[in-house]
């Protein structure tokens, strides 16, 4: 019974999220993203323990934060979650009004010599601004591109999730066994394969993002250096009418090892994230300091 309270919940919450997606979708574009990211800043957020969560994190990384720029942060957040997520449910919109837009940073003429030469590139992004939007720009160049994701914990909402992914176009390799090796196919064919790691990985490397400790994977620079790959940093960086992106293509990192490479790329969002705090999603759990004192003290010999 419990296990039937627990789905029944699950399925509630994906008719309501899909319901709301649904209303806004009968919105032009124009507004339908501002709507939704104004509903998940000053509804959703609140409700749901997402503004609480914000501002543990901001406490964690950086307590000399004045509380007027942390209430700004609980805003601007949960708003950019919101028109991130409307404008993955908006594909055609999104993808007409972005497939085009010019790429900007030291690592376009580095990008355009590998899909020229065919040679293999790990793009590296992170939960910050709409990396979709550098997904679709790069789609729209003709460059081969492909995504590894993580499939959602909710199974209901994880089914139209990926459905909606797929409408972005290019490749998707979900993590696991049979993603990992259409992925390396993928890539060792001359892909450009997109990886997010600012993810907690509970037996990841313990590097350092915003002075603390976060367990990072270091997968993509492992898989840069197997196969030969470029590795390189870019971003969706929403502008200030927040409709629309700059697209920022970092220098590729140096081969060196994984554990250098993943930290470079670490503090190289960071940098970005300090200069547009509010684009970074705050609300998800990048370090779990509790959940690693449990694992330290599991190792301790008693």
């Amino acid at each position: 019974m419990a296990e039937q309270g627990k789905g029944w919940s699950k399925y509630t919450a994906n008719l309501v999220i899909r319901g709301l997606l649904r209303l806004a979708l009968l919105l032009p574009y124009r507004l339908r993203v501002p709507m939704v990211g104004g509903l998940m800043s000053h509804l959703i957020s609140p409700l749901v323990g997402y503004t609480k969560r914000i501002r543990a994190n901001l406490d964690y990384t950086c307590p000399e934060l004045d509380q007027k720029t942390v209430a700004r942060l609980c805003k601007e957040v949960p708003n950019n979650a919101g028109r991130s997520l409307i404008e993955l449910y908006s594909s055609r919109q999104f993808i007409q009004r972005h497939r085009e837009t010019a790429l900007t940073g030291i690592g376009v003429a580095a990008l355009a010599k590998a899909h020229a030469e065919g040679r293999p590139v790990v793009l590296v992004t992170g939960h910050f601004g709409n990396y979709d939007a550098a997904r679709v720009t790069l789609i729209g160049l003709g460059y081969k591109i492909g995504a590894v994701y993580m499939p959602m914990n909710n199974l209901f909402f994880n089914a139209h999730y990926e459905a909606a992914m797929k409408n972005m176009g290019g490749s998707l390799f979900a993590r696991g066994r049979s993603g990992l090796r259409d992925m390396v196919k993928f890539l060792r064919g001359g892909g450009m394969t997109f990886f997010v790691v600012d993810q907690y990985m509970a037996h990841g490397a313990p590097l350092q993002f915003f002075g603390k400790p976060a367990p990072t994977a270091l997968s993509a620079a492992e898989m840069a250096l197997k196969y030969n790959a470029l590795l390189v940093p870019i971003y969706g960086i929403r502008a200030e009418n927040g409709l629309d992106f700059n697209i920022q293509v970092d220098a590729p990192i140096e081969h060196s090892d994984a554990k250098t490479m993943t930290q470079a790329l670490n503090d190289g969002l960071e940098v970005l994230v300090r200069q547009h705090m509010g684009q970074w999603l705050w609300i998800h759990r990048r370090w779990k300091p509790a959940r690693q004192r449990t694992l330290a003290a599991a190792k301790i010999d008693p």
